[in-house]
């Protein structure tokens, strides 16, 4: 596989179909905004935050509900209607699992970081994590300003959240194809 800022360049536009005249693909086109976000990572004490543990779940059987379809002329976007649904019925499950390997319940979480998948997405996040209505107030605005750049707009919620005042305990929380939620427990550095 070529690397390369030219290859890669070339493969990022074949997200946008133009063959693929989709109601799917329009929402895409329409829905996502250009961004790109990075993190400084280092290993030791120290640092603004902690990463404490990463895990992720993935339901069986659900890549008819988010992903890709990969064919010659590039990739053709999954996003089934279904999606806030499937994560209010599911999401709480899955969230309790990862936190309890850890020993921890959703009650530790001082502030849960949401990549805002859309309105309808929080909306769901929402009601499933039994949040307030409007709780997750950083990803709705990260959401107007920006749309919902993929797996950057996380970190552009990360860095709202950051730029106030530190939570003890988050969770940072995205949905992403196959149908998974992936997530990343950050407490504020000891001391």
């Amino acid at each position: 596989m070529d690397y390369s800022i030219g290859a890669l360049a070339r493969q990022a536009g074949y997200a946008v179909r133009r063959d693929l005249a989709t109601k799917a693909n329009m929402v895409a086109l329409a829905l996502f905004g250009d961004g790109a976000a990075a993190a400084v990572l280092k290993a030791g004490p120290g640092g603004r935050i902690q990463i404490v543990e990463a895990k992720q779940h993935t339901w069986t059987d659900t890549l008819d509900i988010m992903g890709w379809r990969v064919d010659p002329m590039g990739f053709g976007v999954i996003f089934d209607q279904s999606i806030p649904r499937f994560a209010y019925d599911n999401l709480a499950g899955a969230i309790d699992g990862i936190l309890a390997a850890q020993g921890l319940g959703r009650s530790d979480i001082s502030r849960f970081v949401c990549h805002p998948g859309g309105r309808k997405v929080l909306e769901a996040i929402e009601g499933a994590l039994d949040l307030p209505t409007q709780s997750l107030d950083h990803e709705r605005e990260v959401l107007k300003r920006f749309g919902n750049m993929s797996a950057p707009t996380a970190l552009f919620v990360l860095e709202r959240v950051l730029a106030g005042a530190l939570p003890e305990r988050s969770l940072l929380v995205a949905l992403g194809p196959g149908f998974t939620v992936s997530t990343v427990t950050l407490a504020a550095p000891a001391g």
